[in-house]
C-alpha cells in the first residue's frame, strides 16, 4: 500500500509549515514557561523540537507532541507537594530543562527528519512507539510519585523508596498502559483523519489495522517504559552525598561532588530515557511485524 507521505512537500509549503509551528510552539511553550512546567532552556528546546515536527511532518506528528506535552505538564501538576520530597533527590524535576526535552522528543525528531527525506510506513509506527514510550514513563512516574505507597524495585522485587530509579508499582504500571494507549488513540485518529504528508493510507479505511496500529503502540510504549525502569535500576548512575549520607541520582548535593555508588556517570536519566524510548519504537515494528501491518510496503 502506498504512502500519502510521498508527497513531499513544496519548498513555499515547508516555509509556511515552519512558520506556523514555530508561531504554535512559541505559544505552547510559553504557556508552559509561564505555569512552570518548562525553564528557559525547556522552552527554547521545546520551540525547535515542534516547529521540525510541524514543518516536516504532518498534523499526526505535531498532534503526537502535543498530547505527550500536554498531558505530562498537567501531571506534573496534580499533587505536586506529594511529589516535592522526591524531585529533591532527584536529577532532574518537574520543571523540565533542555535535556529533558531533547531526551524526549529527540528520537522522535530526528524519526520524522528520517521520514521526510526518505518515506516509508515504519517511520511512523516506529515514530508513535517511541512517544508512547516517553509518555507511558512521564505517566507512570507522576501518578506513581502521587500514590501513596511504596514500589517495588523491577529487578529484586524488593521495597524501595517512592521515586527510586526501577521502582514499579500497580498504579504506575496501569498509568503506563494508559500513557502508551493514549498516544496510540491520538495518532490513530489523526492519521485516519488527517490527508496530509505523513499519514499512511491503511490507516483511513482499514478498521482491523487501525487495531493493530493501536495495539502495537500500546504495547511498544509499555515495553519501552518497563526497558527505562530495567536501566534505571541497574545501570543508570546513583550517587550518595557526602554531606548527609542520602542516596540520589543527582551528582552535586550541597554544593559537593557525590560519590558514585553504582551505575555509570553518562547514563543519566536523560540518556536513560532516550535509549529507552529507541527500545520502545523498535518493540513497536516488532508488534506491527507480528500483526502483519503493512509497515514494509
Amino acid at each position: 500500500m502506498k504512502l500519502l507521505c510521498k508527497r513531499q512537500k513544496q519548498p513555499n509549503s515547508l516555509l509556511t509549515s515552519a512558520a506556523i509551528g514555530l508561531v504554535a510552539s512559541s505559544l505552547v511553550a510559553w504557556a508552559a514557561y509561564w505555569k512552570r512546567s518548562l525553564n528557559g532552556s525547556g522552552a527554547l528546546a521545546a520551540i525547535v523540537v515542534g516547529t521540525l515536527l510541524y514543518a516536516f511532518g504532518s498534523a499526526f506528528w505535531y498532534s503526537c507532541l502535543l498530547a505527550f506535552f500536554i498531558s505530562s505538564s498537567l501531571l506534573s501538576k496534580w499533587r505536586h507537594k506529594n511529589k516535592a520530597e522526591i524531585e529533591q533527590k532527584n536529577e532532574k524535576t518537574g520543571r523540565r530543562d533542555a535535556g529533558q526535552v531533547l531526551a524526549n522528543g529527540g528520537v522522535a525528531t530526528l524519526i520524522c527528519l528520517l521520514q521526510f527525506s526518505h518515506p516509508a510506513p515504519y517511520w511512523w509506527i516506529a515514530f508513535a512507539g517511541v512517544l508512547a514510550t516517553v509518555n507511558a514513563d512521564t505517566w507512570a512516574t507522576e501518578i506513581g510519585t502521587a500514590v501513596h505507597g511504596r514500589p517495588r524495585s523491577v529487578l529484586t522485587w524488593k521495597l524501595v523508596e517512592p521515586g527510586s530509579s526501577g521502582g514499579v508499582s500497580i498504579a504506575g504500571s496501569l498509568a503506563a498502559a494508559l500513557g502508551a494507549m493514549f498516544i496510540g488513540v491520538i495518532g490513530v485518529l489523526a492519521c485516519s483523519l488527517a490527508r496530509t504528508p505523513g499519514t499512511p493510507t491503511w490507516l483511513t479505511s482499514a478498521d482491523l489495522q487501525c487495531l493493530g496500529a493501536l495495539a502495537s503502540i500500546t504495547v511498544g510504549g509499555l515495553v519501552g517504559c518497563y526497558a527505562d525502569s530495567l536501566l534505571g535500576a541497574s545501570l543508570q548512575a546513583l550517587y550518595r552525598c557526602r554531606v548527609c549520607g542520602i542516596v540520589l541520582e543527582k551528582s552535586i548535593h550541597h554544593d559537593q561532588q557525590c560519590e558514585l555508588i553504582k551505575g555509570f556517570t553518562f547514563l543519566t536519566n536523560d540518556a536513560v530515557n532516550c535509549v529507552s524510548s529507541i527500545i520502545g519504537g523498535l518493540i513497536t515494528i516488532l508488534a506491527a511485524m507480528a500483526l502483519h501491518l503493512p509497515i514494509f510496503s
